[in-house]
């Protein structure tokens, strides 16, 4: 087991930069057992045992805060909750899209029939919100900074794969695209600013992406 990569350590939080393909909690049953928080808590004993201040997909890679003690998670919690933290992707398309920047507003919700997919449902769905925007295109395929406003689970994948949204998978996506396994989607978590929960400063992160 490979150590993570720790881009900032302190008595309140680390920030660790997750590999693509790493379970960010843990899953059900012994096998899924290795992820980030168990990670971190076996080099930080003092961490609470749910330590995470928000969560990323296990396919997708990039900065991840957890916390060290519960009054930072809850801290950061909160944060998280009333969107008071900044948080920016970059990912590869399948394709390219049509314009060059838009907007995608699209309710979506866990499918009880087939889990974990979300899919739309524009009555009992949660409201997510992403804005995007092509910086690249290389063989076909457009590199996109995405800045969600919403943190809904597999908001970013869901909104970019839709056809009501941007209608290209992120490559490598094994649930909404043609990915043929774990830790092989292009997204990921490069910027992520927040408040100190303890000092009150402005704390911003940067992680390049691995493609």
């Amino acid at each position: 087991m490979t150590d993570l990569e720790y881009l900032h350590i302190d008595d309140a939080f680390v920030v660790v930069c997750k590999p693509s393909g790493l379970l960010a909690v843990p899953g059900r049953g012994p096998e899924n057992a290795d992820c980030v928080t168990a990670r971190v808590r076996d080099k930080f004993a003092d961490c609470p045992v749910q330590p995470e201040a928000h969560r990323l997909d296990m396919d997708t890679s990039g900065l991840m805060l957890v916390a060290r003690t519960k009054e930072a998670k809850r801290a950061l919690s909160i944060q998280f909750q009333n969107r008071e933290t900044d948080k920016r992707y970059v990912a590869i398309l399948t394709g390219v899209p049509s314009e060059q920047s838009g907007s995608v507003v699209l309710r979506f919700r866990l499918d009880v029939d087939n889990r974990p997919h979300q899919i739309h449902d524009p009555v009992q769905g949660k409201l997510g919100i992403t804005h995007w925007e092509v910086v690249q295109v290389e063989e076909g395929r457009a590199r996109v900074l995405l800045h969600p406003v919403t943190g809904r689970t597999h908001q970013l994948r869901v909104h970019m794969a839709h056809e009501l949204g941007v209608g290209l998978p992120i490559v490598g996506d094994p649930l909404y695209g043609a990915g043929t396994g774990p830790g092989k989607m292009l997204l990921h978590a490069f910027a992520l600013a927040f408040t100190h929960p303890v000092n009150g400063e402005r704390c911003e992160f940067f992680s390049p992406p691995p493609f």
